[in-house]
Parts: structure tokens; C-alpha cells; sequence
């Protein structure tokens, strides 16, 4: 009886900490400073998942807009994605060449994805600027997604504990006091959080949408500013509750 009882509170502990992490979408670049020197490929790892606690990792559905921003002019990367498999589920992947000097502003809108454990439908707008060739100009560019993070701060060549800054914006416009979940992309899993609360960092913007945080650790970081959306229909059609998420990959470097 005693060893039942057990069994069932751990399911419930194990569930608790499962509903708590954070969903994040991946948009990674293989590098985010491309040297004139160097290669002038790149690939993504796309994928939706909780990258501090390195999964799981959830099926994505073909995005609705994949994009990269560059010289004022937006050129569509939809068709240049290809589907792969990341612990069994749906990810995606994709091959870029740069060929004239510019900061790019890749940008991804993600298909709803629908948490059973939250009833709630879950859009992460999400972006990641890559400088090419030292051109260092337009990297506060906006998208225009619904909503969006606008850098204050040149989110590349930073070094580690470097202040990130940013503005939370919805529909263009600042957002007050808005809830940003901040996350590593632990990748090499080398980091150990000794308790939940360490996994995802929560901050708030100012009254004016601005917010800051100084990242700690070498490698990326991702910011997710959350807004609540108008419902949408849910698996059985009627509306539920949707959470956008406006979301910027940063890149920091340790000084050596």
C-alpha cells in the first residue's frame, strides 16, 4: 500500500516539474558573425523544446513564415526548409549563403502548438540576427511579428556577463511590465540547475517595455516575452487560451 502511495506521489512530482519547464522555439545558427574570410554557410537547428533541461523535444508543424530581414528588403525562406527527426519528433533544418554585406534578421512564426498539459495553444515568434561580412548595421531591424523583441543592445560580439536590453513589443507597440522567461540552450549539457526555479530565469519589463538581464554563462540564451493572445480554436474546435511569445536567440562569447 505504502510503495503505491509512493509511486503516485512521484508521478504527480515528476508531472508538477514536467508542466513547469518552459517551451521555447529553437532557431539557431551555426554562427552568428560570419567573417569575410570565413564560411559564408550556415545551417539551422529549428526545433521546439525546453533547451535548459535539453528536452523534450515536441513535434513541430510546418511553419506558417520563415523569413530573413537584411537591407530593408525580407526574403522568404519558407520552401528552403527541410523536415528532420530530433529525438523522434518533427524539427527542421535549414542551409543559408550570404553573399553581400548586411545584419541578417532570420525570423520564424511557428504553427500553434497545442500543450494538453497547460489547455492552452502556445505561437513563439521568433528571430536571431547574424552579422555578415562586418557590415554591423540593422540588427535593431523589426520584423513586424505580431510579437517581437526589439534589441537596445547589438545582440552579437557580446561577451559573457554582458547586459542584454530590449523592448517588448505587441503589435508594434511597448508593452508594460511584460513577463520575459529567459533560458540557456544548454546543448553540451553541462549545466546542473540545483532546484527548479534555476532552470527558466523570469524577469519583467519597466513601465516603458524595456527590460535587461546579464547572461552569465558563454553560448546562447534565448528571451521569451509572453503575451496572453485572442482564443483560438482547439483540437475539438472550440476556443481556448493562447500564449504568444515574442523571442530573440543572443549569442555570448568568455573573454580569453
Amino acid at each position: 500500500m505504502h510503495r503505491t502511495i509512493a509511486k503516485f506521489v512521484l508521478c504527480i512530482v515528476l508531472l508538477t516539474a514536467s508542466n513547469a519547464l518552459a517551451h521555447f522555439q529553437v532557431l539557431m545558427p551555426s554562427q552568428d558573425i560570419v567573417t569575410p574570410g570565413g564560411d559564408r554557410t550556415i545551417d539551422f537547428d529549428i526545433r521546439f523544446t525546453h533547451p535548459m533541461e535539453w528536452g523534450p523535444v515536441m513535434n513541430m508543424a510546418k511553419p506558417s513564415r520563415f523569413g530573413v530581414l537584411a537591407n530593408g528588403r525580407v526574403t522568404d525562406l519558407l520552401p528552403s526548409l527541410r523536415p528532420v527527426r530530433v529525438d523522434g519528433h518533427a524539427a527542421y533544418t535549414c542551409r543559408y549563403t550570404f553573399k553581400a554585406p548586411a545584419d541578417y534578421v532570420f525570423f520564424i512564426n511557428p504553427a500553434p502548438y497545442w500543450e494538453p498539459a497547460e489547455k492552452k495553444l502556445i505561437i513563439h515568434y521568433t528571430k536571431v540576427v547574424v552579422d555578415a561580412f562586418g557590415a554591423e548595421s540593422g540588427w535593431d531591424a523589426l520584423t513586424g511579428q505580431p510579437v517581437e523583441i526589439e534589441p537596445l543592445v547589438r545582440p552579437y560580439g557580446l561577451w559573457t556577463n554582458n547586459l542584454f536590453r530590449g523592448i517588448v513589443r505587441h503589435n508594434g507597440k511597448p508593452v508594460p511590465h511584460a513577463e520575459i522567461e529567459v533560458e540557456y540552450y544548454n546543448d553540451e549539457q553541462t549545466v546542473k540547475a540545483p532546484g527548479d526555479a534555476f532552470v527558466t530565469q523570469v524577469i519583467k519589463a519597466d513601465s516603458q517595455g524595456v527590460f535587461s538581464y546579464a547572461m552569465p554563462r558563454q553560448g546562447w540564451w534565448g528571451f521569451a516575452a509572453l503575451v496572453e493572445g485572442k482564443p483560438l480554436p482547439g483540437p475539438n474546435g472550440k476556443p481556448v487560451d493562447v500564449e504568444l511569445g515574442g523571442l530573440i536567440w543572443v549569442r555570448v562569447q568568455d573573454m580569453k
